[in-house]
């Protein structure tokens, strides 16, 4: 049976893919829904949705409690409302983006829709992801998460506070300061080097948070650039111990 198996696995790897079984070791989301099942996460606050790739991902490995999504983007939001409308424990927030501040901003589109960001991308990033250079321009209502997501939280026992911005996850955690004492656990995207104009990297993010009584929990693989094989971005999760 091993030799089997291990013929298998060669002839999809001669393919490009491989072949395992899900564990918390191989699969970030489920490796996130077991940290959702010890610290008893019952909300989620998905700030930076697109098109509910993360939501999604939770649902599939187990996550039943409350999702609130946030996305500012015109398509992505309308794709968003129509897969989270079959599931009632699923709101979509009024489009928006989510910041340091309340009114209006403009948000880069980019090619693979994933990197939109209010900020501007720098060469690194466009040269190792060729789809995510900039195709246009949105115009956005943007609020603090303080102004939005209060009303969220009533029934809620223990939160969860996703955030994935594409370099403005510093601004994000600015305009969360009522919220964030809280919450029980982070998830913020963080980049190694400067892929955005303006961004605060990955050591200040997580003293940050740091600073805020979380602790560091668990290291995500994100984003990696093909051609040399450097981590770019990664997901670092926080929990409140």
């Amino acid at each position: 049976m091993k030799i089997i198996k291990d013929n298998i696995r060669k002839a999809i790897r001669s393919l490009g893919f491989d072949l395992y079984r899900f564990n918390p070791g191989t699969s970030p989301s489920l490796q996130l829904v077991k940290a959702f099942s010890r610290f008893e996460v019952d909300l989620v606050l998905d700030v930076g949705a697109n098109v509910g790739q993360f939501a999604s991902a939770l649902r599939i490995f187990g996550y039943k409690g409350k999702l609130v999504s946030f996305e500012p983007l015109v398509m992505e939001h309308r794709i968003l409302s129509e897969t989270a409308c079959r599931d009632p424990s699923w709101q979509v927030h009024t489009r928006c983006a989510i910041g340091d501040f309340d009114g209006k901003a403009e948000i880069n589109v980019s090619g693979n829709s994933v990197s939109s960001s209010l900020l501007p991308m720098l060469n690194m990033h466009s040269s190792a992801a060729k789809d995510s250079a900039y195709v246009g321009i949105e115009e956005t209502p943007i609020f603090k998460l303080d102004t939005v997501a209060l009303n969220y939280l009533e029934g809620a026992n223990s939160i969860f506070l996703k955030i994935d911005t594409q370099g403005f996850e510093w601004n994000v955690i600015e305009g969360a300061k009522q919220i964030l004492p809280h919450v029980q656990g982070v998830l913020c995207e963080m980049s190694m080097i400067p892929l955005y104009e303006g961004q605060h990297l990955w050591r200040e993010m997580i003293q940050r948070i740091e600073s805020l009584g979380f602790t560091l929990w668990a290291i995500l693989p994100g984003f990696v650039d093909s051609r040399d094989g450097k981590t770019l971005q990664f997901d670092a999760v926080f929990f409140r111990l």
